[in-house]
């Protein structure tokens, strides 16, 4: 008789997390298979959403599929790389260059490479707490240590200089920077992210900074591009077509090396040869990089008064104003609020379980806030990506499960 042996997973996967496509994902499709609707705020995929990507793109793209069926170079199509580059340049970062783009499949792809061409076992990485989980993901299955710098709702969620600094150790390798941030909707002022910039620079650090939100602002919120102010440290700035251009399935994102340059001839080298090892991106999608920065500016409108984000988000903010038991920090730029629950009003909030409830019995679905790795338990995120109308019913829902809640807690007392 054959013994049979059952695979162990990685030991790496424990400390890996990602429930925007998880646990409650997995439920909320067995209840749309049973009949049910369900209405998901999880993920921010425009395209789900009713947002077109821009014509000029897929007129691009179209034109570009005769040119597609063969493999490019490892970094990108050089047309792709050299309209980043010239963004790049545009926005101030000191030493931009095509030959120091590369282009992946999302920026998810990007940053898996980039990590692995930097870390050794047991390095540490800056990762902002809350983070968007793939950062510490990769981080984690590359052999690296996510050490979380704490970014408080009372501090607007930006990040606090001498918090940081305080968790660096001689294994620290990289500071992480998301701005606009996932899942906050922070936007990082100009004075923050120079002095991130100069902490980096004084402990030898490499800034990698998540900019794919970059185009996504509201009101009087400012776009800081981190390079720029990044001339004495080696700065990867990460970006691609998934959100301002919402363009999620393309999967084309890229990466542009700029700042410190002199001595990251190795680095480079290990991203060449993890990049020609995957052989190359996505060849049709990359067509449209080069219209996406040079064209018209389809985003800003949305986020204007009268825009499909901004009313949105501005149902969002008046309902958390409303609610007795929600706080929210408005979001400044991305596709996402992160209101928070007063536990004093509401003792013992469990975020997963609030999370499980509203899908069982609510038919919304939305992401725990504990799931992007930080301790705390009383946060949910959801995308500001359906119409005003739609919001205003997901918070009705909301709220019905919150005064469930209360009166559940309100007879334990009695009891």
């Amino acid at each position: 008789m054959t013994a049979t042996h059952t695979p162990a997973p990685s030991h790496r996967l424990r400390e890996v997390r990602y429930e925007i496509r998880g646990e409650l994902a997995r439920r909320a499709l067995a209840i749309e298979a049973s009949g049910r609707s369900v209405i998901k705020l999880n993920i921010g995929n425009p395209g789900l959403f009713g947002f077109d990507t821009p014509e000029h793109l897929r007129r691009a793209v179209a034109g570009g599929l005769p040119a597609s069926e063969a493999y490019c170079h490892q970094q990108g199509l050089a047309s792709a790389r050299e309209a980043i580059a010239a963004q790049q340049q545009q926005r101030g970062a000191p030493g931009a260059h095509a030959e120091r783009v590369w282009v992946g499949n999302g920026v998810s792809e990007l940053i898996d490479l980039c990590l692995r061409a930097l870390l050794d076992a047991g390095d540490e990485v800056l990762i902002p707490a809350p983070d968007y989980p793939l950062w510490t993901a990769a981080t984690v299955l590359n052999g690296g240590v996510a050490v979380h710098y704490p970014c408080l709702a009372g501090d607007g969620f930006v990040p606090q200089i001498a918090a940081i600094e305080a968790l660096i150790t001689p294994r620290t390798r990289a500071l992480v920077v998301i701005n606009p941030n996932n899942p906050t909707g922070a936007v990082y002022p100009r004075s923050t992210l120079v002095a991130m910039s100069e902490l980096a620079t004084r402990h030898g650090l490499v800034l990698m900074a998540d900019e794919i939100y970059d185009g996504l602002l509201y009101e009087q919120a400012e776009f800081v591009p981190m390079a720029a102010l990044a001339p004495d440290v080696l700065c990867l700035s990460f970006a691609g077509l998934s959100k301002v251009h919402r363009a999620c399935g393309y999967r084309a994102g890229w990466v542009s090396l700029s700042g410190a340059l002199l001595h990251s001839g190795a680095y480079q080298h290990a991203l060449d040869l993890l990049s020609a090892l995957r052989l190359c991106a996505n060849v049709a999608a990359q067509w449209a990089i080069a219209p996406a920065l040079t064209g018209p500016d389809t985003s800003r409108a949305l986020t204007q008064p009268g825009g499909r984000l901004y009313e949105t988000r501005r149902v969002v903010i008046d309902a958390c104003a409303r609610s007795a038991a929600l706080d929210l920090v408005s979001p400044g730029g991305a596709l996402y609020a992160f209101p928070g629950i007063d536990t004093v009003r509401c003792p013992g909030f469990d975020d997963h379980a609030f999370a499980l409830e509203l899908l069982e019995r609510e038919s919304v679905l939305v992401v725990p806030g504990s799931s992007f790795n930080v301790a705390y338990r009383n946060h949910l995120r959801l995308t500001l990506l359906p119409d005003a109308d739609v919001m205003t019913e997901v918070f009705a829902r909301i709220e019905r499960t919150l005064a469930r809640q209360l009166t559940r807690t309100a007879q334990r007392h009695v009891a």
